[in-house]
């Protein structure tokens, strides 16, 4: 029988929220033994760090600026045709397919090829059935917003809880006879920031690390301004004391040990079940989060801690395997390289015309892609080796970054009296790129600004919790 494949997808989970990849301020257990018994890409991009076109991305295998126009954005389609993405192709090629958890799919009940699928909004409906007095959101805080708090619901009626448990029901009562694709995807650490409180106090007394801020960072400035727009929009961190982002950044590392407690009851099923040995498992997120780095929150831009997310790929028992285990992989990859990956995983052959390629040859050590262009209007960005270079639409603005020796993007090169000679080529292979495309932000062979950067008293104002929301919340509400 062909091997097992689970997928597990967080929610805004950035990069360096794995203990085992040596961020001790962690706690991640589970994570942690999926890294030491898999490989850990330490280069892996969301190709366009929003949670809907990320997704479509997942499914189609295809960058979100080769997406047909119309596909792949909020409210659009998810997959110009849902008989080719990668779980209806897996499902003709005989395994069962399930999805459980956030999809962020349009239409909403539209499951793009999965044989069954029980989404967020089956957990509304499951909760309103099996505890009618319980309000999983009753702290008023919206649904992008940063403010601290803690969970209105005991863990059993938790929505990591709930979706858990729906991936270990398929496993218990799935088809023997045929291999399973199951998608397991979580709505965490995606805001609102409420942990179950016993999460938040695993992190007493552990120092974490605080927002890295660059050199370039001022805010209100032009430039800060070019990078910063729909981040301030979602949540004006820029304007919040430093307590009140340390206690979001502690909430948001609660909600993904929560994440590893519960995968824990999923991998020990798993193995109760026989089926561990025989299982690819696949670990990432859509995107990131800045979480306060360069005064910024949410995503949106390709900063790292927006775009980089981590990916941990730990596949079945076998000796032809065994170098992939407890390794690191420093290719460069992005979230589109999933599709073919499984699909070889599989078995099977991955259809023509993906932009994304497979990450088989890099558990043994080869680089699959010499550069990676990412991002979403405004933002552009080009990775080459060590160099990373952006692009904003929003008044033109530019940043280099050498990560070799910058690797939380704080010395902007392109602003150097005398910027590195790769900048000139960078630039221009962005805007190759953008041409092929047809994309606005080119004219006449060169990088343009589409329109202004805004102000911040132009932007959107966040004054206080709950601001959209019914419901208010003290601002001590951690005190």
């Amino acid at each position: 029988m062909k091997p097992n494949l689970l997928l597990i997808v967080t929610d805004q989970q950035r990069f360096d929220t794995l203990a085992a990849a040596g961020h001790g301020h962690m706690l991640t257990p589970h994570l942690d033994w999926l890294t030491e018994t898999g490989t850990l890409f330490e280069r892996c991009y969301s190709d366009a760090p929003v949670c809907a076109p990320a997704r479509s991305t997942l499914i189609t295998g295809v960058h979100y600026h080769n997406q047909p126009p119309g596909i792949g954005h909020f409210g659009q389609p998810s997959a110009p045709d849902p008989t080719v993405t990668l779980p209806a192709l897996l499902t003709r090629a005989g395994y069962q397919t399930k999805a459980v958890g956030k999809l962020h799919y349009h239409p909403v009940r539209c499951t793009y090829g999965w044989e069954h699928a029980e989404i967020m909004e089956d957990y509304y409906h499951w909760i309103r059935e099996v505890a009618p007095g319980d309000e999983p959101m009753a702290h008023g805080l919206g649904q992008n917003e940063m403010h601290p708090g803690f969970a209105t619901v005991p863990e059993h009626l938790t929505l990591t809880h709930w979706t858990v448990r729906c991936s270990v029901r398929f496993l218990e009562s799935r088809d023997p006879t045929r291999p399973f694709f199951l998608y397991t995807g979580f709505s965490k650490p995606h805001p609102p920031f409420d942990p179950i409180k016993a999460y938040w106090d695993l992190y007493d007394g552990i120092e974490l690390p605080e927002p890295v801020r660059g050199d370039w960072v001022e805010p209100g400035s032009p430039l800060w301004q070019a990078f910063s727009g729909p981040t301030h929009n979602l949540n004006g961190i820029d304007n919040w004391p430093a307590d009140r982002i340390r206690a979001a950044r502690r909430a948001y590392y609660a909600l993904i040990s929560q994440i590893d407690y519960n995968l824990g009851h999923l991998f020990a099923r798993l193995r109760e079940l026989g089926e561990l040995d025989h299982t690819w498992i696949v670990f990432t997120s859509d995107h990131g989060e800045n979480l306060g780095d360069h005064g910024m929150g949410a995503k949106t831009n390709y900063l790292e801690g927006s775009a980089h997310v981590p990916l941990i790929i730990r596949p079945p028992a076998g000796e032809e395997w065994d170098h992939a285990r407890g390794s690191r992989a420093a290719a460069l990859s992005c979230l589109a390289d999933l599709f073919p990956t499984l699909m070889e995983a599989a078995g099977e052959t991955p259809p023509a015309g993906l932009d994304g390629r497979s990450l088989l040859p890099a558990l043994g050590g080869e680089d699959v892609r010499g550069h990676l262009r990412g991002g979403l209007p405004p933002f552009h960005c080009w990775i080459e080796g060590r160099w990373k270079y952006h692009f904003s639409e929003e008044g033109g603005g530019e940043l280099l970054f050498d990560l070799e020796t910058d690797p939380h993007e704080c010395v902007n090169l392109a602003a150097a009296k005398r910027p590195p000679a790769v900048l000139k080529r960078l630039r221009a292979a962005l805007v190759e790129a953008l041409e092929s495309s047809g994309s606005p932000a080119v004219r006449d062979g060169r990088l343009v600004a589409t329109r202004p950067a805004a102000s911040r008293r132009e932007r959107r104002a966040k004054p206080w919790p709950g601001y959209h929301s019914i419901t208010g919340t003290p601002e001590d509400l951690l005190h």
